[in-house]
């Protein structure tokens, strides 16, 4: 059995997800899946998150799906239950990672800052996500931070695109990037789910080549 941070390796690229109805949770997931990206952080930002995990967990269990946009403990809870397999905070909060912690559940916690980081280090977290990314340095800050951090993996998230993605995947203390291009919302929206499987073939085929 593949670890976690194995199976963020390998995929090189994790969808980050906005589902406003759940109707749409299973045919993105399959679209997902067969274009060569198994894996999900679906936001906790629409009231739709909880069940469209539970549906693309139950359909797909092969995937990786997690929760991102995690806010609070109760969050947790609903997620993991739900079916989620590890849990993104957009930033640093100490309650809902120590709470992950205790509970033995994959958390990864926003940190754009060496203070942050440290926190991270202190707990024995190995991956931490690097939000947002473009708007706070891009991949010049995280090369900056990961410095001292020596045992730290950075999934970073926000602005990152088929444009930009080499520059992130060619540092080797970047386990993999979050992204929402392949997955945008008017998309799903418009059912265009065979134009998603696409644009996810496109990527998983970019990470293939970056790291060759």
């Amino acid at each position: 059995m593949k670890d976690l941070a194995e199976r963020f390796h390998e995929v090189g690229v994790v969808p980050v997800v906005v589902l406003e109805d759940a109707k749409d949770a299973v045919p993105l997931a399959q679209a997902l899946v067969e274009g060569g990206l198994p894996c999900a952080e679906v936001t906790f930002r629409t009231a739709a998150a909880e069940e469209s995990i539970r549906l693309m967990s139950e359909k797909f269990p092969e995937m990786l799906v997690g929760a991102g946009t995690v806010l609070t403990t109760e969050q947790v809870d609903a997620a993991v239950k739900a079916g989620a397999k590890f849990i993104v905070s957009p930033g640093f909060d100490p309650e809902i990672v120590d709470y992950c912690l205790k509970k033995e559940i994959p958390v990864l916690p926003g940190c754009v800052t060496p203070s942050e980081v440290a926190q991270a280090v202190k707990r024995g977290l190995k991956t931490v996500k690097f939000f947002p990314a473009e708007q706070a340095g891009g991949i010049a800050m995280i090369k900056a931070m990961a410095a001292p951090y020596t045992g730290i993996k950075f999934m970073p998230t926000g602005g990152i695109n088929a444009k930009n993605l080499e520059d992130y995947l060619s540092f080797d203390k970047i386990i993999c990037c979050g992204g929402s291009w392949m997955v945008k919302g008017d998309l799903v929206k418009a059912g265009a789910f065979d134009k998603i499987k696409e644009l996810t073939a496109e990527a998983r085929n970019l990470v293939e080549s970056i790291r060759k």
